[in-house]
């Protein structure tokens, strides 16, 4: 623990943790690094800090951060966390945004910056850019926003995604349903999602793709979020025929269509897409009372206690000693970033020059906690797998977990399936398995 290195006085600090400052009428989250010196690193988190995913956004950098400065730092400078809330739970909204943004760079004048982006990320783009800043993205998955690296550089050089994009989560749908498909021989697909947005926009790719993988689509919905009741969707998807549901359902939703499906013993498998209300998170067991059982999940492998690296359990335990609970998506995201990435590049450039780790950081190959071998594109999208030009050395950014007796096991992509000695499990149920 990196507060076992620390004077008493600052070890009680640090066990706030978040102090938490009124500043012209908003809220600053800081973690005072200490250790004798005023020059710092500083990093900015940018999230809504009151939400779940922005508090773990902030633990995993305040761990990080800890961490390091236990080992001495960034090229010898203490590290410190500062946040700026971006209310973005109780709606997106620009002026905030702006505002909060601003602060970060003018008021706290942060060194480099981890947030979310939402559906602002030209807006981070160019205030970033104007400040010559690097922002790492945690959240945002529009193409567009990369994109604007290959098609304007000099302003979209210091954007960098350290998760997944729309189309590298849409090709692990599709190729995950073709492993499937050559396990099972199932064919005729439905799927189901929230209405609006990311499900919706996936929807209509798989109406297009997916005929063309010679998959049959017999079945397709939507549904307003706040869905408790899903008998429903079920019955006509029961009488269409369906062998594998891809679900695309937000928040409390996923736990009710997860335990109908369960209760009413569905003869069809659930498998990819997205499921939240915590369904894909380690905590999907308990939640849905054990419901989740032979359900397919997209997660990460910190969340599922999958050792796909070398860092992965160690890490994981290191979080877990810390907050009293497993990580999330978006704590591995800062903290990945934080503890390896931004370190990683920062030394290999022997400066914190701005345009020096943006070419030190488009030069990155490095394990951590989620990637044995992390990369990022030409258009600054990470890659987890290894050498983006060694098909043999790279698998997509998404990896589905098949929840079996209370444990995520691996059942996509084909090696990591292999490596765990998994099988994709039917339930004892009848169903087109039989």
């Amino acid at each position: 623990m990196a507060s076992k290195a620390l004077t008493k006085m600052q070890s009680v600090i640090l066990a706030t943790i978040i102090v938490i400052a009124a500043v012209a009428g908003s809220l600053a989250y800081i973690l005072w690094s200490g250790q004798g010196t005023t020059e710092t690193i500083k990093i900015g988190i940018f999230q809504d800090l009151d939400a779940p995913s922005g508090k773990s956004l902030m633990q995993g950098a305040v761990l990080a951060a800890e961490q390091l400065n236990a080992e001495g730092g960034i090229l010898g400078r203490q590290v410190e966390v500062v946040g700026e809330d971006t209310d973005v739970s109780t709606g997106v909204d620009a002026t905030k945004f702006n505002s909060a943004l601003t602060r970060l760079l003018t008021y706290h004048k942060v060194d480099f910056i981890i947030g979310g982006s939402a559906s602002l990320g030209f807006m981070v783009q160019d205030l970033v850019a104007e400040h010559k800043r690097i922002f790492f993205e945690t959240g945002a998955n529009n193409d567009e926003y990369t994109q604007r690296v290959v098609d304007e550089y000099d302003i979209g050089k210091y954007y960098f995604r350290v998760t997944g994009n729309a189309t590298s989560g849409f090709t692990g749908i599709t190729d995950s349903l073709l492993l499937l498909r050559e396990q099972t021989g199932f064919n005729k697909v439905g799927y189901i999602g929230t209405d609006g947005g990311w499900a919706k926009a996936a929807m209509d790719g798989l109406d297009v793709v997916l005929p063309e993988l010679g998959f049959d689509i017999v079945y397709k919905e939507v549904f307003s979020l706040g869905t408790f009741d899903f008998t429903s969707y079920f019955a006509k998807a029961e009488q269409a025929e369906v062998e594998v549901m891809i679900p695309m359902i937000l928040f409390n939703d996923g736990i009710f269509f997860v335990k109908e499906y369960c209760e009413r013993q569905s003869p069809m498998v659930i498998y990819s897409g997205y499921i939240g209300g915590g369904v894909s998170e380690s905590e999907g067991w308990e939640i849905t009372e054990g419901r989740c059982e032979f359900i397919s999940v997209s997660t990460i492998p910190s969340v599922a206690g999958y050792p796909l690296t070398s860092r992965t359990m160690p890490d994981r335990e290191a979080y877990i000693d810390r907050w009293g609970e497993v990580p999330s998506g978006s704590s591995s995201a800062s903290y990945n970033t934080l503890r390896y990435l931004l370190p990683d590049a920062i030394g290999r450039a022997g400066t914190f020059e701005t345009d020096a780790v943006i070419q030190a950081l488009e030069r990155t190959s490095i394990e951590t906690t989620d990637a044995r071998n992390c990369v990022f594109t030409s258009s600054h999208d990470v890659m987890l797998g290894g050498n983006p030009n060694d098909p043999d050395a790279v698998y997509p950014i998404v990896i589905i977990f098949q929840w079996i007796d209370e444990k995520l096991v691996p059942v996509y992509p084909k090696k990591i399936m292999e490596e765990a000695g998994a099988t994709y499990m039917f339930p004892p149920w009848s169903g087109p398995w039989d």
